[in-house]
């Protein structure tokens, strides 16, 4: 699914990344837990789940932070979990540092931003909710001089017009659902599972239709650097 956060006018193709439900049994045996609660051998930790020049993206547990690379992060809760929901979201200025396995709980996405080259430039465009979307909500969780963050929900049935994204953006699904996607003269349909990761390019232009149940996502938006 591709999400729209400011309207540009370029044109380029969007690459989405997922996790297929082979690598999703893994990442529960990674976190030592079954279908039924049974506990699995543990295997290495985080996993990259992302690998682009502007950001690298991480799918792991809150005790394994530890072991990622240092650096600023944003991490996305995946469950609920004492003191955190799922869809929650937090800046860590060092996502590794030992003090930083406090903020979180069970499993989650972990966002780092990289310092690259600027994006080439587009016109100021809309908003989100200012292009033809039906049946779509934001609701902002926060922003700062490298990132914005907001949760985003399509509903069954909701419609995305034609329309150009204006940042480099990071889609972490909550939900998992059915998305039909149409780009280039071709429609597709992305069935997406909780945990899946996709990056949605700047520039890159589609319109989509949820044709599953609603779709709960947090949108991470990179800043020009």
């Amino acid at each position: 699914m591709r999400w729209l956060l400011i309207i540009g006018v370029s044109f380029a193709s969007s690459t989405a990344f997922d996790l297929s439900v082979n690598h999703l049994a893994a990442a529960l045996a990674a976190r030592g837990e079954s279908h039924h609660g049974l506990q699995a051998p543990q295997i290495a930790g985080p996993r990259v789940v992302l690998d682009h020049p502007r950001v690298r993206v991480y799918r792991t547990t809150a005790d394994a932070l530890t072991q990622l690379p240092h650096g600023p992060a944003v991490v996305v809760s995946l469950e609920d979990s004492p003191g955190s929901e799922a869809g929650s979201a937090l800046w860590l200025e060092d996502a590794a540092a030992p003090a930083g396995t406090s903020h979180v709980h069970g499993t989650i996405v972990v966002v780092q931003p990289r310092r690259a080259p600027p994006s080439p430039a587009t016109p100021a465009g809309s908003k989100p909710g200012d292009a033809p979307f039906t049946g779509m909500s934001f609701k902002p969780v926060f922003e700062n001089d490298r990132v914005s963050v907001l949760r985003a929900r399509m509903e069954v049935g909701a419609r995305e017009g034609f329309h150009t994204h204006g940042s480099d953006t990071i889609v972490v699904h909550l939900s998992g659902g059915e998305i039909e996607d149409t780009a280039d003269g071709k429609t597709v349909v992305n069935r997406w599972q909780r945990g899946d990761v996709e990056f949605e390019g700047l520039g890159t232009s589609h319109s989509a239709r949820n044709v599953g149940g609603a779709v709960d996502v947090v949108l991470v938006a990179l800043k020009p650097q």
